[in-house]
């Protein structure tokens, strides 16, 4: 999954706090995350979103409505400076359009745009392209969250004409009344939500002209910074991801990077991460695709990622995902 981005410990955080009663299944949430207590306890900490979604399958496992949970716990102050750029909006509308605006800034697993026809505005996500099992779940916790923000930057709920989901029916519909309290409509065209579009010009309580401004500028070169170091990422990624039989090592990567080795590690660490991090986690993506396919056998796995010895190779996987190969295979 070389597109995935890094990401904050927000979601993965907010997934433990829902299991504190049972500590004991905390082994079981982060299971193949390779996310560990020291990255827990800093607060500075970034992860892949791999490693994310690796957590939030491990939850919903256990339970399946885990994304509308989340999303009802993902607030507008979650989103940082974007949130409180929004607040500080002149109108619900300026808020849509600059939330929009900075998907990034969002940490969103999907396109979102705002569609305006005749007397409704139709908030839509799209353009899903992560972990298929995981689609409906990060559609709950995005729409979910969204709906939270509306009702927060009007300082009242705010008034849902609709809701439509691409999806079957789940089990568990009656709980998305919760957050989606409107008509709702499976194995429909789109992801999305209406609220009347009036409302789109209705001016918001914290409107600050000042704060918005200086806000909106701090969001801009935010978010040119983020996209300037995840393109710098995706290349590394890329470059890494077609040696895996025969990795570089740090110096040989720098060089093709057309840098020196410190300056590589230590851009590496600025975004939370390392050579050896990266290499085990396209390893480890690589290695659960040849898995699913019987007519992989194990060392042979072993030989195209790079490991001399089989043995070594098991010994990685188990410690990635907490299982052994063999019985991830089964």
């Amino acid at each position: 999954m070389l597109h995935a981005s890094l990401t904050t410990l927000h979601v993965v955080s907010l997934i433990l706090q829902r299991f504190a009663d049972q500590p004991e299944l905390r082994p079981q949430l982060l299971a193949g995350s390779g996310i560990g207590a020291a990255d827990l306890d800093n607060a500075d900490a970034r992860i892949t979103r791999v490693q994310e979604l690796q957590v939030c399958a491990n939850a919903l496992a256990l339970r399946a409505d885990m994304g509308l949970e989340l999303g009802r716990s993902l607030h507008v102050s979650s989103y940082g400076l974007l949130g409180y750029a929004a607040l500080s909006a002149a109108t619900f509308g300026d808020a849509w359009r600059l939330l929009l605006q900075y998907p990034a800034l969002l940490g969103t697993y999907f396109r979102l745009d705002m569609q305006v026809e005749g007397e409704l505005a139709w908030i839509c996500a799209s353009g899903y392209r992560d972990t298929e099992a995981l689609e409906v779940f990060n559609v709950e916790m995005c729409l979910a969250s969204l709906k939270l923000i509306g009702d927060e930057l009007l300082r009242q709920p705010m008034p849902l004409e609709g809701a439509e989901f691409t999806y079957a029916q789940p089990r568990y519909m009656k709980r998305y009344a919760k957050s989606f309290p409107c008509p709702l409509r499976f194995e429909a065209q789109r992801n999305a939500f209406a609220f009347p579009a009036a409302l789109l010009e209705r001016r918001l309580p914290l409107a600050d002209s000042v704060t918005h401004g200086d806000m909106v500028e701090r969001c801009r070169r935010l978010n040119a910074e983020f996209s300037s170091r995840q393109a710098w990422l995706e290349r590394v990624r890329q470059l890494l991801a077609a040696q895996l039989a025969e990795p570089p090592g740090l110096e040989n990567l720098a060089q093709q990077m057309h840098c020196s080795p410190r300056t590589l590690r230590r851009h590496l660490q600025e975004l939370g991460t390392s050579y050896q991090g990266l290499l085990d986690e396209l390893r480890f993506e690589r290695a659960k695709a040849l898995l699913s396919d019987e007519q992989w056998p194990v060392y042979r796995i072993a030989e195209v990622l790079g490991f001399s010895e089989t043995a070594s190779f098991r010994h990685a996987f188990q410690r990635w995902s907490g299982v052994p190969p063999s019985r991830f295979r089964a």
